[in-house]
């Protein structure tokens, strides 16, 4: 089974930014110890701040992968874009956040991935990952 986790922009600064919120420990830290936990996973990682950058590796995947795990960050509340390119595609998306983006700010309660993703997780910060490659597991 070959999934890709794909981060949105600033989640390169995992471990370091608002450490309150988002934890202490770096995303590639974690990415090797999803992959030693889902070792019957092909994983990849692909992180970008850049929304362009994101549409295409959605689109370059969306045909071949057997799952795609999306953060898209801010761009879950701006992108149609994003929305639009998961509707497109025929890859199953789990949309996931690391913080309950219900308790933060009313802007971040509106998200263009959701009405097209097979599920969304929210709220339990790395853990977000790990619940969702759980949920392609049949």
């Amino acid at each position: 089974m070959k999934i890709i986790i794909i981060n949105g922009p600033n989640l390169n600064l995992l471990g370091k930014r608002e450490p309150e919120i988002y934890g202490n420990q770096t995303f590639e830290d974690y990415f090797e110890i999803l992959k030693s936990k889902f070792p019957q996973m092909e994983l990849h990682y692909f992180q970008s701040n850049i929304e362009g950058e994101l549409i295409s590796k959605i689109q370059e995947v969306g045909f071949s992968y057997d799952g795609i795990v999306l953060n898209a960050a801010a761009y879950t509340h701006t992108s149609i874009g994003i929305g639009d390119a998961i509707k497109a595609i025929e890859t199953p998306v789990i949309e996931v956040h690391i913080s309950n983006t219900f308790s933060r700010e009313s802007f971040r309660h509106q998200s263009f991935i959701s009405p097209n993703a097979k599920g969304v997780i929210i709220g339990f910060g790395l853990m977000s990952y790990d619940l969702a490659l759980q949920s392609f597991i049949k």
